[in-house]
């Protein structure tokens, strides 16, 4: 299935995309797509619920964050051996581990603002896991798979010199508002045959810039969920970002070409759906 939130900031109701891209609309089976829902078993009430629902065109309405609030969002660095190149820095021997306000989380479409003070804003297309199971202590990557309740489209905008050159914690260059568009679907993990065969591409007005697969990843899907899991448990609802391929402009030359107000961002995942910001000023 894919499942999205569609409606004005705050007001989301909860939809099905079919086969002709109209929406069947679930709010009265579904509250919100959020950690009570998965924590619940909401993907497979809602399996069995949708026989026999009318349909009503999709077109025309905002498309919103298909998760509300995740739990947390860990973000998995310098996963990409491309990206760890290009930025110079040494090849992981395990994974770079941080985390990102969940209230950086907006719609695929909506504005991403340029903090005040930036001048080093940054782009980040990611393969974004859903959660829906805890996950504590794994001891295979089997086990760990069996706590995937799906995939979206997640874009991890980045503040570098908030990140690198401001005391040494990166937090502080992830966390800004509206630094975490998401969607436009939640894709159940059964329409994923492997998460590690996925291409992924993002446009800044227009010019290709990243143009990397999965399958490049220094760690997997499996293995991030199972070694996070001996740091933290996760929870159901929780949002992991699984880190980007090269393309960044922290990786190109002087002068880098990093976000100003007015830029266009694209960017999208095989099989996830595809975003589009534009760029504003906070």
């Amino acid at each position: 299935m894919k499942l999205l939130r569609v409606g004005p900031p705050g007001e989301e109701r909860v939809a099905v995309l079919g086969a002709d891209d109209d929406l069947v609309d679930v709010s009265d089976v579904v509250d919100d797509l959020d950690p009570a829902f998965f924590a619940a078993g909401g993907i497979d009430r809602l399996r069995e619920r949708l026989a026999g629902r009318a349909s009503r065109p999709a077109t025309g309405a905002r498309i919103g964050p298909p998760i509300r609030r995740p739990g947390k969002i860990v973000c998995i660095g310098l996963n990409y051996r491309d990206h760890a190149e290009e930025t110079g820095a040494a090849l992981p021997a395990e994974p770079v581990v941080f985390l990102k306000a969940p209230d950086t989380v907006v719609g695929p479409d909506d504005t991403v603002l340029v903090p005040r003070g930036s001048s080093c804003t940054d782009w980040e297309v990611e393969l974004g896991v859903v959660i829906g199971r805890p996950a504590r202590y794994l001891e295979s990557h089997e086990a760990a798979m069996t706590c995937v309740a799906g995939y979206v489209v997640s874009h991890d905008v980045s503040e570098r010199e908030f990140q690198l050159h401001r005391g040494g914690q990166w937090d502080k260059g992830k966390s800004c508002e509206t630094f975490n568009p998401m969607g436009p679907w939640f894709v159940t993990a059964d329409e994923i045959a492997d998460p590690q065969q996925l291409g992924l591409r993002l446009w800044v007005n227009g010019t290709l810039r990243q143009d990397g697969n999965t399958k490049d990843m220094v760690f997997g899907v499996a293995e991030i969920i199972r070694y996070l899991s001996h740091f933290m448990t996760l929870y159901p609802g929780d949002l992991i970002n699984t880190g980007t391929p090269a393309g960044v402009a922290l990786g190109r030359p002087e002068p880098r070409p990093y976000l100003r107000p007015g830029d266009v961002v694209e960017l999208e995942i095989d099989g996830l759906g595809r975003q589009r910001q534009t760029v504003g000023a906070a």
